[in-house]
């Protein structure tokens, strides 16, 4: 399993049952960020707010798997590695 896959596993498991929590220092944090640059960025930090809201909401959809590269190749078949190697090297 990837870093990715397992930050986002571990970030599961602390989201179960406290979404309206991170969902509200979500937006604290964001208001705060936007305070201190004056509103200068504040469509980017919305944008932000957004997305991190978003993925507290779809986190407990989504099934916790390994991408398919990562996955276990097909008995019989050799692992696809790197870069192909030309002829003759």
């Amino acid at each position: 399993m990837g870093l990715l896959d397992d930050l986002k596993g571990k970030a599961q498991k602390v989201i179960g049952g406290n979404e309206q929590a991170i969902k509200d220092g979500i937006e604290k944090a964001g208001d705060f960020v936007d305070s201190k640059t004056g509103g200068k960025h504040a469509d980017k930090i919305d944008s932000v707010q957004r997305g991190a809201s978003d993925f507290v909401d779809k986190a407990n959809d989504q099934p916790n798997t390994a991408p398919v590269a990562e996955q276990n190749p097909v008995v019989g078949q050799p692992p696809v590695t790197g870069e192909p190697r030309q002829p003759g090297l």
